[in-house]
């Protein structure tokens, strides 16, 4: 029986990965072959350069990054807060507590190790997008990464150290080497097509119906040969948002 991989290339602080989010598990509720679908989450930081705990509120944020007013800031907010909305996520971003995510990609190979990815990047962008949950402190990660399963005691080792630190990068290297610029970006079928952004799920089923057919008809043949496009987040800010 053939399988179909989708390596998901994400940050943990992007609204548009949480609703690409939602709309490939939409599209897998259709899928046909959805068994026998293994998905891989990928890390990609849209800003590896933030500190562990940014200042300020994310309206301010947002009016400083895009130097336009507190109500355009405010605005942009309501736009992604609809969508959000519209896929049944209540995103809170008056609760946001804007970060580094390092860590918590560095948790998510550890999750995989365990089993436990899918429903810790669930935790994670819930807790970061819906709950005011700071992902830039240890002792939060550590928290969420204990109720999903994971042992509190090896996540604070694995937070002591660099441990996995590699693994993030890797992943973000090879993002590089596939020009991923913005997320979240959908690999599936190991490159035999690409979806770029949070497609609608009529658009992501039909993708996943066409890798299928790619990975049925020739398993392990590589080299993208098609793509889609949905809005995505970048390191210089988010479509539809703005």
């Amino acid at each position: 029986m053939a399988s179909l991989r989708i390596d998901i290339w994400s940050d943990l602080a992007c609204p548009w990965c949480y609703v690409g989010k939602r709309r490939l598990e939409a599209a897998l509720a259709r899928f046909e072959h959805a068994d026998h679908v293994e998905i891989v989450w990928r890390s990609f930081e849209l800003d590896a350069a933030a500190p562990r705990q940014l200042e300020g509120n994310y309206v301010e944020l947002l009016a400083r990054k895009y130097r336009t007013t507190a109500a355009h800031g405010q605005a942009m907010i309501d736009r992604m807060t609809a969508t959000a909305a519209a896929e049944g996520i209540a995103m809170r971003f008056d609760k946001i507590r804007p970060g580094n995510t390092f860590d918590g990609h560095r948790l998510l190979h550890l999750a995989g190790e365990r089993g436990l990815q899918g429903a810790l990047k669930e935790r994670l962008v819930r807790a970061y997008l819906c709950e005011g949950e700071a992902l830039g402190d240890p002792a939060t990660l550590t928290r969420l990464a204990a109720e999903v399963g994971l042992d509190a005691a090896e996540v604070q080792a694995v937070l002591s150290t660099e441990r996995y630190a590699d693994a993030v990068r890797a992943d973000e290297a090879l993002a590089r080497e596939l020009e991923i610029t913005g997320v979240p970006c959908f690999v599936l079928a190991q490159g035999e097509l690409a979806v770029a952004g949070a497609l609608p799920a009529d658009e992501m089923l039909q993708a996943l119906r066409t890798a299928w057919s790619a990975v049925a008809a020739a398993p392990g043949e590589a080299g993208a040969t098609a793509s889609e496009a949905g809005a995505v987040c970048g390191p210089s800010g988010c479509d539809g948002v703005s």
